[in-house]
């Protein structure tokens, strides 16, 4: 499917107004002007939307949904991309604890606002992100808009160091219940991935099912192994941080493997929002099937 591309510059009301500019990556069906598609945030790693996020956000819309990319830090500078350099890891990296987790929270509300109030969207709304961004993926999962979050490696989840004073409530809230009922999720990890370490991807897991998180299936992968059981859909694959990652991925890009995984997220995106399924019904009640 065809695409175009476009950005938003939006007012924040936790920084004086200055506004965070979302780029908008949309299908184009010819001739059919009023088509209308899913909505999907995606959000990105510590280098704002990157070449590497947009050709993420792009095979994403050309599936047939309109994609919101924010940039995450208006708060410090403009909407460019942070090079992937030594000086620009370590610029991404002092703003992501700079920023209050509020305004992070701000941000992807600002994010869904936006694709609901687009004519071209239909309202059922998505998140994916890497990185910086899968943790924000995952506190999109909060807001009940979002049917559905893939998050692939989220940093700082396991520790609770994301945004100013390094004390995020991510998991916290998890804790309280303020994620059940809510939307689908589906968490992705490398095995080798320093960032998230073994204790530390089992503590994010542990949580999640604990506090019974909705979703369907549950995957654990080692490339030609697949063991399923019902709870969470957690997935941990032989790859390292960043393997999705097309572009100065230090080695560690694995084109083969994030083709199988962007084919497993779209699965997710189809099911929860490329259709309406009308309201979910708890097991044991009656449903009346039209053929």
């Amino acid at each position: 499917m065809l695409i175009v591309k476009t950005f938003h510059d939006v007012p924040s009301k936790l920084d004086n107004g200055r506004p965070i500019r979302i780029f908008v990556v949309s299908p184009v069906v010819p001739n059919y002007p009023q088509a209308k598609f899913p909505g999907v945030v995606c959000f990105s790693e510590i280098y704002q939307v990157t070449g590497p996020v947009e050709r993420f956000a792009g095979q994403i819309a050309s599936q047939g949904y309109v994609v919101a990319c924010p940039s995450s830090y208006h708060e410090f500078e403009g909407p460019e991309a942070i090079p992937y350099d030594t000086e620009g890891t370590d610029r991404g990296n002092r703003y992501k604890i700079e920023k209050d987790v509020t305004a992070y929270d701000e941000d992807a509300t600002l994010s869904v606002d936006l694709l609901v109030s687009l004519p071209n969207c239909n309202g059922r709304i998505a998140a994916t992100g890497m990185c910086l961004g899968g943790h924000l993926a995952f506190r999109a999962a909060f807001d009940p808009r979002v049917l559905s979050s893939v998050c692939f490696f989220a940093t700082d989840l396991h520790s609770a160091t994301l945004g100013k004073g390094k004390n995020d409530n991510s998991l916290a809230r998890v804790h309280k219940g303020d994620m059940s009922g809510k939307g689908e999720l589906v968490m992705i990890f490398g095995k080798q991935d320093t960032h998230v370490p073994r204790e530390g991807r089992d503590l994010i897991r542990k949580i999640l099912e604990d506090a019974k998180v909705p979703c369907s299936v549950s995957y654990t992968i080692s490339r030609a192994f697949l063991e399923c059981s019902p709870q969470m859909q957690f997935l941990e694959v032989q790859a390292q941080h960043a393997f999705i990652r097309d572009e100065s991925s230090k080695g560690r890009w694995d084109a083969a493997l994030t083709r199988s995984l962007f084919t497993f997220m779209m699965e997710v995106f189809d099911r929860t929002i490329g259709r309406d399924l009308g309201p979910k019904v708890d097991k044991g009640e009656q449903v009346e099937h039209v053929c």
